[in-house]
């Protein structure tokens, strides 16, 4: 059997706050991981333009991710895949069981991110892929002077929308509300577009199609209670996040909702493991503040190895 990988930081997710952790810490000249499910970047490769990253008047999602991720493996990081399953606590020492791999490590960070929730409507399920998607960026293309429909009123569902103006035919925002979450600067943009229209007070019963594809979506107003149908080849979700903590639970370090509770310094109530980004119980979710997280986890499990006792700062044999 080989040996198990031993660290000083495992860093669970690759979105901007973990792959900003791996850039600190393995500067700080400590030996680290940075695990992921899949490719580095999170919820960055499906964002078409960010404005509002400090140095850049606008750069596409995926190129911050390359360029970041760049970074983070500048000072000697290194990269795995896995998704993990557990994680056992031994003394100071950490064991992460994932899928491929199992790995100890000294500190671990919490970087799991969120993903979008579904609606739970009638036919979104049968048809993802077939024209129900989360990613206007990934999916928008497939669209092209089509009519489509985006479901939600925050910042994602009209920054998406908006980016849909730009292939498809016409974009249809429906909101359970009578007014938007966004910004006041991307509800501007949005209600001076001519292509996006807005119907409030409006939720989704049932995602209708054929055999091969959306075809619309049956709708109910919250108020009148009136039933009708919208014409569409796509619909767009955008109704909230969920954290991503499966594999943690035994942890117990999660508040009802799912998100992992932390102190200011990113620290969670076990020792030695921190989170950072999205995943926290935390008001705003931004590039911007995930990175503020990654520094300070990063200089935090540095600062906690430091203080260790020197017998149980060796390695596990």
């Amino acid at each position: 059997m080989e040996k198990d990988k031993q660290y000083d930081v495992v860093i669970i997710g690759a979105g901007p706050a973990g792959m900003t952790a791996a850039t600190y810490a393995s500067r700080a000249n400590l030996s680290v991981l940075m695990l992921d499910r899949g490719i580095y970047g999170g919820q960055m490769n499906n964002t078409a333009e960010v404005e509002n990253y400090p140095g850049f008047e606008s750069i596409l999602g995926p190129d911050l991710s390359e360029k970041m991720y760049a970074s983070s493996m500048r000072f000697g990081a290194e990269y795995g895949f896995g998704t993990v399953e557990s994680i056992e606590i031994d003394g100071h020492n950490k064991i992460i069981n994932t899928d491929m791999d199992r790995y100890i490590a000294k500190t671990i960070i919490i970087a799991t991110g969120s993903e979008h929730v579904h609606l739970g409507a009638d036919g979104e399920e049968d048809y993802q892929g077939r024209g129900v998607s989360y990613c206007a960026v990934c999916d928008g293309a497939f669209f092209r002077d089509e009519d489509v429909v985006v479901v939600g009123g925050g910042d994602s569902a009209i920054e998406e929308g908006l980016y849909l103006t730009n292939l498809a035919k016409s974009v249809t925002v429906l909101h359970r509300r009578d007014k938007l979450r966004a910004q006041q600067i991307i509800q501007d943009r949005a209600f001076a577009n001519d292509k996006m229209s807005f119907i409030w007070h409006t939720e989704v019963v049932e995602i209708t199609g054929d055999s091969d594809k959306v075809t619309g979506v049956r709708v109910i107003n919250n108020q009148t209670q009136e039933v009708s149908q919208i014409d569409a080849s796509g619909v767009f979700v955008y109704v909230g996040l969920e954290p991503n903590t499966r594999g943690l639970e035994s942890l117990n370090i999660t508040n009802d909702e799912g998100w992992i509770i932390t102190d200011d310094q990113m620290r969670t109530t076990i020792p030695g493991i921190f989170a950072v980004g999205d995943v926290r119980a935390k008001d705003l979710r931004q590039i911007t503040t995930a990175v503020g997280d990654g520094s300070i986890a990063g200089q935090g499990v540095y600062d906690y190895i430091s203080a260790l006792p020197v017998v149980e700062n060796e390695q596990v044999v």
